[in-house]
């Protein structure tokens, strides 16, 4: 029963590695290609780590915690550095298939200032 689980965690986990790869490369514009891999590929080697920690705590001589700070040291910096770029990207005004949203603060702040 337990190689089925294996099986399917390592399944499923190359499954989302693959579309957050693929993603990645196939993708238009840097948010576009900055999503894939944060979301789906942090899936897919998750998966792969609880197959690995399953498995040696199972095969092994006691519970193996290794993947367990290595999932959470993923979980942990992959949101943080793609808010990070994100942030950068917006900063430096790239280019995005997606239209931004007007400044309404700046314009509205403009406008007062020009009245009497």
């Amino acid at each position: 029963m337990i190689d089925y689980l294996l099986s399917f965690l390592i399944l499923a986990g190359a499954l989302f590695t693959f579309i957050g790869s693929f993603g990645l490369w196939r993708l238009q514009d840097f948010y576009s290609r900055l999503h894939a891999p944060t979301k789906a590929t942090t899936l897919g080697v998750g998966s792969l780590l609880l197959a690995s920690a399953l498995f040696f705590s199972t095969r092994g001589e006691g519970l193996s915690l290794h993947e367990v700070l290595v999932t959470l040291f993923l979980f942990i910096t992959a949101p943080v550095s793609a808010h990070l770029l994100s942030k950068a990207a917006l900063h430096l005004r790239l280019r995005s298939l997606a239209e931004l949203p007007e400044d309404t603060a700046g314009g509205e702040a403009d406008s007062k200032t020009d009245q009497p």
